[in-house]
């Protein structure tokens, strides 16, 4: 948005006295998909997108045209509301709702929307008044800070291929503790069924084995979820601040884990061969790594989208 558009947008906006400015709405994103995103009158040669979020309360779906940004691929739109003192409703939705429908005339994605705070927020508005100096016009007439979003595609744009991100490594993770687990109520199933007694009885046994994947197992638990509370979830929850009760509730489950972990710990460091009970070893382990898969299905359905739309995985080279 150039300054001269500001000023009409402006100037357009006060005259909307007496006027419906929804069905006028609706009249311009009618215009807008009926031309692939051209647009003629006082809206000729912006660059515009229909963003369609969840409303806040009532859930239902919600349109709106936008200003529409592209930097380094990524989707850009301002809450500016021409410099208001209040957010646009649109903006309550996302931080409700996260995901939305991106239309820009020549393409159509699914994003997830971010807020990105503080320093990083700043920096992303330099740049975006850098290449549409009306903005600035906006944010001078209010004292609200306006935000900057992020739009986060969804998947990969048609022709592309689908990047591995973070949330994908994330269930990887997953994936090989759950082996873990399951390595160990197997173990567990071979001392009922007496099919240990043909392993060989040379170090390590069976019961040392079960120490062995044990201790990899929760250190590899530990880790991981540590670097989730350090870094993680804090990024995550001050992006999308929808995310952030789940978040919270993830954190608190970690303690629980880690009480769960302990306790499986326990149950193998604790299991002597020919004294203990495998069938209550097993029915133990399976407990257990029935909670623990309880919180990686509610972690993954939470943050994996998030993730892979923000992130790529690590490479570890």
């Amino acid at each position: 948005m150039s300054k001269e558009q500001a000023e009409t947008w402006e100037a357009q906006s006060e005259s909307w006295a007496g006027f419906d400015v929804n069905e006028f709405q609706r009249q311009v994103i009618a215009e807008f998909r009926a031309n692939n995103g051209k647009m003629s009158g006082m809206f000729e040669g912006w660059t515009l997108a229909v963003l369609t979020t969840v409303g806040a309360r009532t859930g239902q779906r919600r349109e709106s045209i936008l200003g529409y940004l592209d930097f380094d691929g990524k989707g850009i739109v301002v809450a500016s509301s021409n410099g208001a003192d209040k957010h646009p409703a649109w903006y309550h939705n996302i931080r409700k709702n996260p995901i939305v429908t991106v239309e820009t005339g020549t393409d159509t994605y699914q994003a997830i929307a971010a807020i990105p705070p503080g320093e990083e927020r700043d920096k992303l508005f330099d740049r975006v008044i850098a290449e549409a100096p009306g903005y600035a016009d906006h944010q001078s007439k209010t004292t609200r800070e306006i935000p900057v979003v992020v739009l986060n595609r969804i998947g990969p744009k048609p022709g592309e291929e689908r990047v591995k991100g973070m949330g994908d490594w994330i269930v990887e993770v997953h994936d090989w503790l759950r082996g873990e687990l399951e390595t160990l109520r197997t173990q567990a199933d071979q001392l009922i069924d007496g099919s240990a007694d043909k392993i060989e009885r040379t170090p390590p046994d069976l019961a040392q084995q079960m120490r062995t994947h044990c201790l990899s197992f929760c250190g590899a638990l530990s880790r991981h979820h540590g670097g989730e509370d350090a870094a993680m979830f804090p990024m995550l929850a001050k992006q999308f601040p929808a995310l952030a009760p789940a978040l919270g509730q993830l954190g608190e489950e970690h303690k629980v884990v880690a009480r769960l972990q302990d306790d499986i710990k326990q149950l193998v460091d604790g299991f002597v061969p020919g004294e203990s009970d495998p069938v209550r070893l097993r029915a133990d382990l399976e407990r257990l790594a029935n909670q623990l898969e309880s919180h990686f299905r509610y972690e993954e359905e939470t943050i994996v989208t998030a993730l892979n739309a923000t992130a790529p995985a690590p490479n570890f080279g």
